[in-house]
């Protein structure tokens, strides 16, 4: 890291700033965090979902909601009681953002400093792919408390994922867990299928020496909460990958208050 970076800027109010990642796209990411933030809130938790994905947000999709005015409206937006910041709200869907990695970082350092995000117990903050501009740029501008790093449990995936966690060794900031997700699929019978592979994040996570947050089953039904604007956790809450989230959710509070991995409950429905 550079000797001269600047300190890491400060958020009032914010007690704990969680990472979301992914070494690659199509992983489902986005929708881990969508959902993380989303059950966080229904946990009792004062939320705010920053959305890092500068060139593809998703969040405004993901929670029914597109472009508005920046001269009438106040950020962040709020939506199902969650504090929302995105590009997606400032660039039409179909206009392609084509910036250089210094303007991403710009506009990753100002969604941070020049929100207002006011009392939050948790700021989820979803990264984009990979390991480029806006992940270093959160990584060292950003008080994280973590970062959690989402993957499949396909080796392509798992070798993507292995270069998230190096990174965010080689910056600091510590990796609270792995969440597999995709999983397993179960049909009517109640039969898991592992439709992508077996285990990958479980290896992944004792590797690296880092817990492993569980695994998170295929339902169709992500995919639709995804269209309509809302998501699973708080649109079928009884279903069973709404109930691997909560639990989800349950380890990650506990992960980022610093409780030893070994006593992190290992999700698996």
């Amino acid at each position: 890291m550079n000797p001269q970076m600047p300190p890491k800027l400060s958020l009032p109010g914010v007690k704990q700033v969680i990472a979301v990642a992914s070494g690659k796209g199509g992983v489902g990411k986005s929708t881990v965090a969508a959902n993380l933030a989303m059950g966080l809130h229904m946990r009792g938790h004062s939320v705010g979902l920053m959305d890092a994905d500068i060139y593809g947000p998703s969040v405004p999709l993901m929670f029914g909601l597109g472009t508005v005015d920046p001269k009438t409206t106040a950020f962040p937006i709020e939506k199902y009681g969650i504090r929302l910041m995105s590009m997606g709200f400032l660039v039409n869907p179909e206009q392609a953002v084509i910036w250089r990695g210094p303007k991403v970082a710009q506009a990753v350092q100002s969604f941070l400093a020049q929100i207002d995000w006011g009392a939050l117990d948790f700021l989820v903050i979803d990264l984009p792919p990979g390991t480029g501009d806006a992940q270093l740029t959160l990584c060292q501008s950003a008080p994280l408390t973590g970062a959690v790093v989402v993957t499949t449990p396909g080796e392509v995936s798992l070798i993507d994922a292995r270069k998230g966690v190096k990174m965010f060794a080689e910056v600091n900031v510590p990796v609270l867990g792995v969440i597999e997700n995709m999983s397993y699929f179960v049909d009517a019978t109640g039969t898991q299928t592992p439709i992508f592979g077996v285990g990958g994040g479980l290896k992944l996570a004792e590797e690296s020496n880092v817990p492993f947050l569980g695994e998170l089953p295929i339902d169709p039904r992500v995919a639709q909460c995804v269209d309509t604007g809302e998501p699973i956790v708080r649109r079928h809450p009884d279903a069973g990958v709404s109930k691997a989230y909560m639990e989800l959710c349950a380890a990650v509070e506990r992960v980022a208050g610093g409780a030893p991995s070994g006593e992190l409950p290992l999700v698996q429905l």
